[in-house]
């Protein structure tokens, strides 16, 4: 199993593939022990793929103390110097998106290109859905409460139109098999109160490298207003939108080509 020790603390991460060097930065709650996982999606045939769960998650080392973004964004930054990588490209999903834009803006020759997946930046651009305001649900009454957010389309007359499939999505949603593991609860709340912290507004027009932002067009979570404000907010930055909710990118099956043609475009 990959350990490396970053900033005093035991990350577990995981590589495959060949290509060009490409650091994964998952959402909130991300644990690469959850399958499928990105090393099932076409990055991994295209890249030199890695990916890691974050301080607080997984295989990570929990500790209970706060965390904060800049740590985050300093913890990618040390992997990819245990790597060996002078720089990379970079794809950030939720809350990895939030990471990576802190990996960019304090690490700016780190990072080749990198793509802003279905987040926001917090501040006057707007944040993401507040996790911090519903920690209190757990298991299905979460599932249930965030499936019409996660995918605007799926609302209570979707639901009731289709009793099947919603049920299946809670049962997907509600599983946490690791719930139980010391240090899961007090890791993901130190998560979500960085997470809740997360502003780069100000900052994001220092941004140079090449900007994808990806977005799905039913996102109640990063909501679509947002990605126009960065959109707006980041000097050259490319909007693309996809048929789907927070969940896109394995929603509509255009949403990985489009990404690999935006990282590997010279």
């Amino acid at each position: 199993m990959p350990t490396a020790r970053l900033n005093d603390l035991n990350f577990h991460y995981e590589r495959a593939g060949a290509g060009p060097r490409l650091l994964f930065i998952s959402g909130s709650g991300g644990d690469l022990r959850t399958q499928p996982n990105v090393f099932a999606s076409p990055l991994a045939r295209a890249f030199d793929l890695v990916a890691y769960d974050q301080r607080g998650l997984g295989r990570t080392d929990k500790p209970d103390v706060a965390y904060s973004m800049a740590q985050y964004g300093d913890d990618a930054a040390a992997l990819m110097d245990h790597l060996g990588w002078d720089d990379a490209l970079v794809v950030g999903v939720s809350f990895g998106g939030m990471v990576a834009q802190e990996l960019v803006l304090r690490h700016p020759q780190r990072v080749q290109r990198v793509v802003l997946a279905c987040t926001s930046p917090g501040g006057a651009g707007g944040a993401s859905y507040p996790f911090h305001d519903i920690e209190h649900l757990t298991g299905e009454a979460r599932a249930r409460h965030m499936i019409p957010i996660s995918d605007t389309r799926r609302d209570a007359a979707w639901a009731v139109a289709h009793p099947q499939d919603y049920e299946t999505f809670v049962a997907l949603a509600a599983a946490d098999p690791y719930a139980d593991e010391p240090g899961h609860a007090a890791g993901a709340h130190r998560q979500f109160e960085a997470r809740a912290d997360h502003d780069t507004w100000d900052r994001l027009p220092h941004i140079a490298c090449p900007v994808l932002i990806a977005a799905g067009r039913y996102d109640g979570i990063a909501m679509p207003a947002t990605q126009e404000k960065m959109l707006a907010r980041i000097p050259g930055a490319t909007l693309k939108w996809f048929e789907g909710g927070h969940l896109f990118m394995i929603q509509d099956r255009a949403a990985y080509p489009a990404i690999v043609s935006f990282l590997t475009a010279s």
